[in-house]
């Protein structure tokens, strides 16, 4: 997942995103430079997503999240 906040203070949104995702004891989440991945069951993850997107978009607006949803484990036996 990638949050980009269009507006001043960024950072500061995209801490406190991670923070919310992080709350939920159910998944397991790694944040990096780049984006955070979220690992757990779909269901759970899904529900989480909606909750948290919805308040960023309802908090700022002029927000873009770009998601990618691989359908394994990546940390099974397809993982590097």
């Amino acid at each position: 997942i990638s949050l980009y906040p269009l507006k001043e203070g960024y950072k500061e949104a995209i801490h406190a995103f991670i923070a919310a995702l992080e709350a939920q004891k159910d998944v397991v989440v790694e944040p990096n430079r780049m984006s955070t991945q979220v690992h757990g069951d779909y269901f759970v993850i899904m529900k989480l997503l909606e909750k948290e997107i919805y308040s960023v978009f309802k908090e700022i607006p002029e927000s873009a999240i770009v998601i990618k949803l691989i359908g394994n484990d990546r940390k099974g036996p397809y993982a590097k």
